[in-house]
């Protein structure tokens, strides 16, 4: 499918008005001509006619000003995926079964391009396994965009790499079009299994970086938690999708650090704000975003039952979310099983 005929065909469509659909719909908006467009489905009209009105999103990253001429936004989810052939996935993984339970859905002869760092909590399923489940979308019409990137960085145009995963690289080849610009370099991978549950596991480990800062810990011992962390991905990926892959490229390695260490994870502030004592609940009413890694962390816990691989950080950062261990007391323990 040639880019110039995806303009002309308006056939594209990001579904999820948080950071990283406001931050997608930028990149495309950028890429294509004038007197195209691209369909975004935003929740909650009233979301809707505020970027009608003044183009921008009222709730995330609002410094983006998009073309009126560029956009169809509507809250209509299933007006949006019938008009378009390339579907964008940028809702949250705990609330994308409810976003599509809507009558007559189908993703027939559709592209699915997921941009979630998450599972599917109560199925502990990747995107690309969902969606072959429950929609039969084949896993040649299936795209992953990963990072290393931060959707705010994407917005104030700092470059940015992305990757782009699919078992079909030529449909990996022709979405990474779509995304390169003067501020976004692209590479594509046929790892789709591992650049998945890569990016489900570096929030998670995001989350005990946040932890340990919040209790004190310092730079010192960060360097030696995200050290283990690389390790426990590999162990984890290596397991459960056994090919050569390199985690030390961008897709893996780039993706962790970007996530565990800057100011805008938000899988680090929730972490760092658990460290600090606060609970659960009042974190996710104050910060008003989701931290996929919160729910990732009890959907790769339930699957490592099966496998027993050997994964101390995840299980301290289960313990203290889902078991109501001290973080101090938890983090002492990890401290004694890493190196």
């Amino acid at each position: 499918m040639e880019n110039k005929e995806l303009e002309e065909k308006k056939q594209i469509a990001v579904l999820g008005g948080g950071s990283w659909g406001t931050a997608i719909m930028k990149i495309l908006t950028d890429n294509i001509s004038q007197g195209s467009h691209v369909n975004w489905y935003v929740r909650g009209e009233e979301n809707v006619k505020y970027l009608k009105t003044n183009q921008r999103n009222k709730k995330y990253l609002p410094s983006v000003m998009f073309d009126k001429d560029k956009i169809n936004v509507t809250s209509d989810i299933l007006d949006v995926i019938n008009n378009s052939e390339m579907i964008i996935l940028a809702i949250p993984s705990a609330f994308i079964k409810n976003a599509l339970d809507v009558p007559n859905l189908s993703f027939e002869n559709k592209i699915i391009v997921s941009t979630v760092k998450g599972l599917i909590p109560d199925e502990n399923l990747i995107l690309a396994d969902y969606f072959h489940k429950h929609y039969n979308v084949s896993l040649e019409n299936f795209g992953l965009i990963t990072g290393p990137s931060h959707a705010e960085e994407i917005t104030m145009e700092r470059l940015s790499y992305l990757t782009v995963a699919s078992e079909n690289l030529f449909l990996a080849g022709k979405i990474a079009e779509c995304l390169d610009s003067h501020y976004v370099k692209t590479e594509i991978s046929d790892d789709i299994y591992g650049t998945e549950y890569s990016a489900v596991l570096k929030n998670i480990y995001a989350l005990a970086s946040g932890i340990c800062h919040g209790l004190g810990y310092g730079d010192n011992f960060q360097a030696v938690l995200i050290s283990n962390a690389i390790r426990e991905i590999k162990r984890f990926a290596d397991v459960v999708h056994p090919i050569k892959r390199d985690i030390k490229s961008s897709a893996y390695l780039g993706d962790l650090l970007v996530t565990a260490y800057s100011k805008f994870s938000r899988n680090r502030v929730f972490g760092t704000m658990i460290g600090k004592g606060y609970s659960v609940k009042s974190i996710k009413i104050e910060m008003n975003m989701v931290a996929e890694g919160y729910y990732g962390v009890k959907s790769i816990h339930e699957i490592n039952e099966k496998f027993n691989i050997s994964m101390p950080i995840t299980d301290a950062v289960y313990n203290i979310l889902y078991e109501n261990k001290p973080p101090a007391f938890e983090i002492k323990l990890l401290t004694d099983k890493i190196r």
